[in-house]
């Protein structure tokens, strides 16, 4: 269970994050829903980039920096994917 934690970590902050973002960016928002299921995605995917590019904070240890690096991978990769797909669905729409 343990080794499951920081992805686990990366998927609950990339649903906040996709949540913040779309408060944030209220004409690419996706609604809470939308902004949760992208977060959690983009969660995912930052978290996974970051360790492969080898910017995981703590090598994937939970530790105090593997867990700030989690939430902050998880966080920013869930904004950034959110406002990805809300922008294509804007520009789908016009």
């Amino acid at each position: 269970m343990e080794e499951y934690l920081p992805l686990i970590i990366q998927l609950v902050s990339g649903a906040v994050g996709g949540n913040v973002a779309g408060k944030l960016l209220k004409n690419l928002s996706l609604g809470t829903l939308g902004n949760s299921i992208s977060g959690i995605l983009g969660g995912g995917l930052g978290g996974t980039l970051l360790g492969m590019i080898g910017l995981d904070a703590g090598g994937g240890e939970m530790d105090l920096g593997g867990i700030l690096g989690s939430v902050a991978g998880g966080g920013v990769g869930g904004g950034v994917i959110m406002a990805i797909i809300g922008a294509i669905k804007n520009a789908m729409s016009k």
